[in-house]
């Protein structure tokens, strides 16, 4: 079975305008996904990436013109300016990694919440309402936000040492057990591409 490791910052609008479509990727191909966020800036600092508030205004001016492009093309609501943007990642980071090891209900789901909480709906995903919440829309109990935090914590750690050594730079990151690897929303084409090459 092709594994897909899935590297991503839940502060990433990028991976905001992922949506559902690597999930639906996966399962057309009967792929696995194991979710790996990470701390955005810290994998920045070690793979030479330069962090949103210390990029020039040109860059910044053409991130907006992106986002905006993009959030229109894929029909997605986005506040490109949130309220609560940028925000401490790691408690929703670690209620998605508890969730990942209870099982029992929709990760996806409960990833694309936790950013929609964000992007869409103008809420603060560091606060511990919003992340429960987001736990039991998508099936899980609302308690992994209290009870996963030293494991959640561990496995934060260890998902940045991966993504480095497994040569990620960004977020979304999608590389997969046979080496290849893709950034960005706008590869997500590519993805499904490889993926149904390796089927035929």
């Amino acid at each position: 079975m092709t594994q897909i490791d899935y590297y991503f910052t839940v502060l990433s609008p990028w991976a905001y305008l992922a949506g559902s479509r690597l999930e639906d990727i996966a399962a057309r191909h009967g792929a696995q996904i194991t979710y790996k966020p990470v701390d955005i800036g810290q994998l920045f600092g070690r793979t030479g990436g330069t962090p949103p508030k210390d990029r020039h205004p040109s860059r910044m001016e053409y991130r907006m013109q992106e986002l905006k492009r993009w959030s229109k093309a894929l029909d997605m609501p986005m506040n490109h300016t949130p309220a609560h943007w940028p925000t401490n990642g790691a408690p929703a980071s670690y209620a998605i990694i508890a969730a990942q090891s209870a099982g029992g209900g929709d990760l996806g789901a409960l990833v694309h919440g936790i950013m929609r909480a964000c992007w869409a709906e103008e809420k603060d995903m560091a606060q511990d309402d919003v992340i429960k919440a987001c736990l039991s829309d998508a099936g899980y109990d609302p308690s992994l936000a209290d009870s996963g935090l030293l494991a959640g914590a561990e496995a934060y750690g260890r998902n940045l040492e991966d993504a480095v050594s497994s040569g990620v730079f960004g977020s979304p990151f999608y590389v997969c057990n046979d080496g290849e690897k893709f950034w960005g929303q706008d590869r997500l084409h590519a993805l499904d591409t490889h993926l149904g090459a390796k089927k035929g």
